[in-house]
């Protein structure tokens, strides 16, 4: 009998391990490893072989770049117009602030809209030209008492540096004064040559204000359909996006404007008054300045008052002086803790940090027009980003309610008399103790804001 054997196994006859592909996407022979970080890579695996969080970096970095770079140039097209771009600004912020006039004519009284416009902007005229004539003519009758009591004022001064607790004598104070007047004299061309720019400076401010005029007759009468061609301009898709992102900007703004308006005109009363009080010299005059002085958030009505101040000291003395920095810090506070909370919507308040930093970039980049326009910018770009981004600060416009006839409190929510329950109630007061904000807190509070307003 034969004798079994088991076929003999060949190479071919064995079991082939499955293939395993690498992670560039080509296959591994069997029973090679995959390759494996101490392996230098290929040509074509250089991008696999950068750490994800450093091509996320690189993607954001250049991103960054590119949009500094359009910033920039749109910085040096802006600086290069600005004998136009400024009064369109301008004329921007006072169609937000006279819309509500031009609207109560229009859709109260039926008066045709350009008839309203140009009533509206006309009557602005008067009062504006008004008040400058009455602050002009104070301000000659007034220049020779002023000269007056300024010279008793400095002997004053000079007196209570002399004896005072600084004890700066008079040979001191003499030759603070001569340097002074040997300044004078050595640069009495370039003081020349400022007067002779001033004049020019004039010539634009004149051409600047007819622009800034014209503009806003024409942005009250037909703003709506140059804004309707400038969205139709835009790409289909992003049409309604554009303009109801902006649309919400432009309700930010005239809020904006509206409060810091009235903002403005407490903080010039109430220190005129203190300044009536210590019987100072160009009341109106001074008023004017600090009302205009006060469009520039925080740091306008500071530096203005400090005229007031310096008055005060020319003309009274240290002490009143010093009575005048008080009123002045005073009024600030109330400005502070109490105005702008009450008078400024939820819905277009900014922080007062952002403020700060938007006003201090602001005037280092464009100066005084900087700082006059950071934060109405600023509150255009907060509300339009806020709808983009998902959060509707005035959830209002999307129920059909009008951008221009309603409030921006009635907009946002805060008129509609909805209730707060105890939860909401605990939430709130936990939010005020330092620390306690989260993520979480604060999305719930948000999507409790706006259910209160969308009900």
């Amino acid at each position: 009998m034969a004798r079994f054997r088991p076929a003999r196994r060949t190479r071919s006859s064995q079991t082939t391990p499955p293939s395993r592909t690498t992670p560039a996407g080509r296959t591994a022979p069997p029973g090679r490893a995959e390759p494996t970080g101490g392996r230098p890579p290929k040509p074509g695996d250089v991008t696999a072989a950068i750490p994800v969080q450093l091509q996320v970096a690189a993607g954001y970095a250049w991103r960054l770049i590119v949009v500094a770079i359009a910033l920039w140039g749109l910085g040096q097209i802006l600086a290069a117009t600005t004998a136009v771009v400024i009064p369109l600004a301008v004329a921007l912020l006072l169609t937000a602030l006279l819309m509500p006039i031009a609207v109560l004519l229009n859709h109260r009284l039926n008066i045709p809209r350009h008839a309203a416009s140009a009533i509206t902007v006309l009557a602005f005229l008067a009062i504006v030209i008004g008040l400058l004539s009455l602050a002009g003519t104070r301000l000659v009758a007034g220049v020779t008492d002023l000269v007056d009591q300024a010279g008793l004022g400095i002997d004053r001064v000079t007196d209570w540096l002399q004896n005072g607790p600084l004890h700066i004598g008079g040979d001191k104070i003499a030759e603070y004064i001569q340097t002074g007047r040997e300044w004078v004299s050595e640069n009495s061309q370039t003081l020349s040559r400022g007067a002779l720019r001033a004049s020019g400076t004039a010539t634009e401010f004149a051409a600047g204000t007819l622009i800034a005029m014209i503009s806003t007759f024409f942005f009250l009468a037909e703003g709506d359909r140059i804004w309707a061609w400038l969205v139709r301009l835009m790409p289909e898709q992003a049409q309604s996006a554009i303009h109801e992102g902006f649309r919400r900007g432009f309700v930010s703004l005239g809020a904006y404007a509206r409060t810091q308006c009235l903002v403005a005109a407490v903080d010039a009363v109430f220190i005129t008054l203190g300044a009536r009080a210590l019987d100072l010299p160009l009341l109106i005059p001074m008023a004017l300045i600090i009302f205009f002085a006060s469009f520039i958030p925080i740091i306008g009505a500071f530096v203005s008052g400090a005229l007031a101040v310096l008055v005060a000291l020319v003309t009274q003395g240290p002490v009143a002086a010093l009575i005048m920095l008080a009123v002045i810090l005073a009024v600030q506070q109330i400005e502070g803790h109490v105005l702008q909370p009450v008078l400024m919507s939820k819905a277009v308040a900014l922080h007062p940090l952002a403020v700060i930093l938007g006003v201090g970039l602001g005037s280092f980049l464009l100066g005084i027009v900087g700082a006059l326009f950071a934060v109405p910018f600023l509150a255009v770009v907060n509300a339009t980003v806020s709808y983009w981004s998902g959060r509707d600060t005035f959830p209002g416009l999307a129920r059909g309610m009008s951008a221009v006839g309603s409030s921006p409190k009635k907009l946002a929510g805060e008129q509609d008399g909805a209730s707060v329950d105890d939860v909401e109630k605990e939430e709130q007061q936990r939010l005020r103790r330092i620390g306690s904000a989260s993520p979480d807190a604060l999305r719930r509070t948000h999507r409790r804001e706006q259910v209160a307003r969308e009900s």
